[in-house]
């Protein structure tokens, strides 16, 4: 049982938090402000979300609001996407320190090498990119779109950047030869065989539901594979009532909302995304009344991501 000290703590905070989300309904009005959030922020953050998503669904959404501002809780290239997409918004984001370790492992150099080496070859970047990795690139894709894309373009050989397992899971669907960059994400990568097999152990009756950008070894072991929306789609749809889910751990927000009923164990402890996880309630609050840190991208820089972006959302 909790002590009155720990009671009187989660009603202070409980508190602090009802004003919180007071103020953010006064300056959303005030700033005709939308905020979006991904599927892997904290739960405060997606209890006041005007769309959660993952980053595909956030990437439609940025293009079409009608909002003059976007507060973007994600991580940096996230909140850039949203701003290559609608140059005329003013695009905030609460913690401007929240990186993607994985978008870091390419850079528009190596990228341009490896190009000069394949001539031939489309370049096809997750959306897991900085915005001069995208405007060396000829579409985008996320992970619920990228067997698709990949098979969309007008050439056998595709460079695939930079998540090596998504390129991995990728290239198990398409005919093309896939050149892979040797990036990952930090998180999902961190996932193991034994991780599952003890998970599985000790719930027998669960489903194993995981994100292409695991490692394969680990996707191999799945009784699906999808994107966070996907996983979400799935668990929701599903007639089973419990789940081991290999994927970050703020997805179980939504998994819950959607299906209270059932049972859901993250397949690790370690499955969180510190990045995500820098943006706070306050923080979003304190971005609105600032107007603070504003993401900006470089014209000659947005003209070429841009299209690479647009190609994505016109094949989906």
């Amino acid at each position: 049982m909790a002590s009155t000290m720990e009671i009187a703590a989660m009603e202070r905070k409980a508190e602090e938090n009802r004003q919180l989300r007071i103020r953010l309904e006064q300056l959303k009005k005030e700033r005709n402000a939308i905020i979006l959030a991904h599927y892997y922020q904290r739960d405060e953050i997606q209890e006041v979300a005007d769309f959660r998503g993952d980053s595909f669904l956030l990437a439609q959404k940025a293009a079409s609001t009608d909002a003059d501002v976007i507060v973007f809780c994600g991580v940096h290239f996230m909140a850039e996407s949203a701003k290559i997409l609608a140059p005329d918004k003013i695009v905030l984001m609460p913690d401007e320190r929240a990186g993607c370790p994985m978008a870091d492992m390419v850079n528009p150099a190596g990228l341009r090498a490896l190009k000069a080496k394949h001539p031939n070859a489309r370049v096809v970047t997750y959306i897991n990119s900085s915005a001069e990795v995208k405007a060396e690139t000829d579409i985008c894709c996320t992970s619920s779109n990228a067997v698709k894309v990949v098979n969309s373009v007008d050439s056998d050989e595709v460079i695939w950047c930079p998540d090596k397992n998504l390129g991995h899971y990728v290239s198990q669907h398409t005919d093309k030869k896939m050149i892979i960059w040797e990036g990952y994400c930090n998180t999902h990568d961190m996932l193991t065989v034994r991780d599952v097999v003890e998970m599985k152990q000790r719930h027998p009756n669960a489903l194993f539901v995981c994100h292409p950008e695991c490692r394969p070894e680990v996707v191999a072991m799945a009784d699906f594979v999808g994107s966070t929306t996907g996983i979400i789609k799935y668990c929701r749809e599903s007639d089973h009532d419990e789940f081991i889910v290999g994927t970050e751990d703020g997805t179980g927000y939504q998994l819950r909302k959607d299906s209270p009923h059932k049972k859901f164990h993250f397949a690790s402890k370690f499955l969180v995304c510190p990045n995500m996880k820098v943006n706070t309630l306050k923080k979003v609050v304190r971005a609105l009344e600032t107007m603070q840190p504003q993401i900006h991208v470089r014209p000659e820089v947005a003209e070429k991501a841009r299209l690479a972006l647009e190609r994505m959302l016109q094949v989906s």
